[in-house]
């Protein structure tokens, strides 16, 4: 039997979480139809990453590449999938379960949010003239903060005249913070782009926070968008192909 995908999201008392991740697997789905894909949540929904992963092996399924649906390496990634991954697995006997890599860094990630404001109204023709907020959740971890600012830098230079990172939570600056900053070095026009997958309390910070600096225009968050879903089958195909060079729990 070929790998099963199981796609491990944060989770969230927020309905709109949830129903965005499972859009997302769905469109994964759809683009490689003999995938098996699972998901799984880390806090809040169910199933739990010992749920999905206990239905998976009750299948048949013996093989299993895990993936953190997570933009940088942080706490969670770190930490948390990988203990609860190691705990379902040495309850299993015979289930082997790769960790794929983060979504982030990636070309793709930044195709996706290009999307998102262009669905806001901005256009190619307004790159020069348009400064842009790139509002993460946050972190206190150091690697993903640095992460979100060599995103930020890698993405000025595909023609924006200014990119900034903020940060919704653990982070400084805020969203309202870094809108005002780009106002006064004189940029006319600023757009937020929520570098953020699914809705939440900390997005809807963003989006409050840069309507109170008054943005001109903040983009939705990167969502069930089809440059993610193709992300997550380079992330998986990755991991499939190459098991030395990833972290491998096998009971």
């Amino acid at each position: 039997m070929a790998p099963a995908l199981l796609v491990i999201a944060h989770g969230s008392r927020d309905p709109r979480h949830a129903a965005t991740v499972h859009a997302l697997t769905g469109r994964v789905r759809a683009l490689r139809p003999g995938l098996r894909v699972e998901t799984a949540f880390l806090d809040f929904n169910t199933p739990t990453v010992g749920q999905a992963l206990s239905s998976l092996y009750l299948s048949g399924v013996r093989e299993v590449v895990a993936l953190p649906l997570l933009l940088t390496r942080a706490f969670h990634a770190k930490s948390d999938i990988p203990a609860a991954l190691a705990e379902s697995a040495s309850r299993l006997p015979g289930l082997s379960v790769r960790v794929a890599d983060v979504l982030g860094p990636s070309p793709l990630l930044l195709t996706a949010l290009e999307r998102r404001l262009t669905e806001a109204g901005l256009t190619p023709a307004d790159r020069a003239t348009t400064a842009v907020v790139l509002a993460s959740a946050g972190s206190t971890d150091p690697e993903a903060i640095a992460v979100i600012a060599e995103t930020a830098r890698e993405w000025r230079r595909t023609g924006w005249c200014a990119v900034r990172p903020a940060f919704a939570s653990a982070a400084l600056p805020r969203t309202e913070d870094a809108v005002r900053a780009l106002r006064a070095e004189g940029f006319a026009r600023v757009a937020v782009a929520p570098y953020v997958i699914a809705p939440g309390r900390l997005p809807d910070r963003i989006a409050a926070g840069a309507a109170a600096a008054g943005a001109d225009v903040v983009a939705d968050v990167l969502g069930a968008a089809p440059e993610l879903a193709r992300l997550l089958l380079r992330r998986f195909d990755a991991a499939a192909t190459a098991p030395a060079r990833l972290p491998a729990l096998t009971a």
